[in-house]
């Protein structure tokens, strides 16, 4: 599967160009257009338990896509939820994406939900992560720019929950308050940050979805009645 990024980064969709028989799977509702006789089907990836893991908690849709090129091959575009930049990583192991973030995958990758270790009772992006399993190209997305960022063994950064996209599975996270005592915000998104430790890639998103959430909820009408 080869994966051709469009219109980034503020619009950007992604063209998976596949051989003969080639299989991509992609986020269901993702597709935007495809050429003929590339066929779908759609099934829950895994059996019941394993999709309504990774639907409820991981952020993702209940039923998986599957996209198979005919002889002559084909391609598939596939486009985000939100507008924001579309990124490739080529994962050999395991490879984390927050909740939202997968776009669409190479066949011989697995998808799964797991409890990432840090408590999702605070909101934001909450505790329970995508991993990506075996080797293939994962296509995911973010909300905004994505910056990449490689850090050394031992270095660490503060990234905002809303802002924290992925990451390899050499990385540490560690979650935390952003401010002790009174000095904090009302909104508890807001009030969790994670401290990602190196070695390893770690991507951020340039916008959160929580903070536009909260912005734009008062502004609807159903919320001044």
């Amino acid at each position: 599967m080869h994966v051709e990024i469009r219109h980034s980064p503020s619009f950007a969709l992604g063209r998976l160009t596949l051989a003969g028989g080639e299989v991509a799977r992609v986020e269901s509702g993702a597709m935007a257009a495809h050429s003929a006789g590339v066929h779908l089907d759609a099934k829950m990836e895994g059996g019941l338990m394993k999709s309504l893991r990774r639907s409820v908690l991981g952020g993702e849709s209940l039923f998986m896509s599957t996209y198979t090129a005919p002889d002559e091959g084909g391609w598939v575009d596939v486009a985000p939820r939100l507008p924001g930049d579309v990124f490739t990583a080529e994962v050999d192991g395991t490879y984390i994406l927050t909740r939202g973030a997968f776009l669409a995958c190479s066949a011989e990758l697995q998808l799964d939900t797991k409890w990432g270790g840090f408590g999702n009772l605070f909101g934001g992006e909450g505790g329970f992560l995508v991993h990506m399993t075996g080797t293939g190209t994962l296509v995911g997305s973010c909300y905004g720019a994505l910056d990449r960022q490689v850090l050394a063994p031992g270095e660490t950064i503060t990234v905002d929950s809303g802002h924290l996209v992925s990451y390899d599975e050499g990385i540490q996270i560690s979650a935390r308050k952003a401010a002790k005592g009174l000095v904090r915000t009302a909104k508890t998104s807001e009030d969790l940050v994670f401290d990602v430790t190196g070695p390893g890639e770690v991507t951020t998103q340039s916008r959160s979805p929580d903070e536009f959430v909260e912005w734009i909820i008062p502004l609807l009408p159903f919320s001044r009645s």
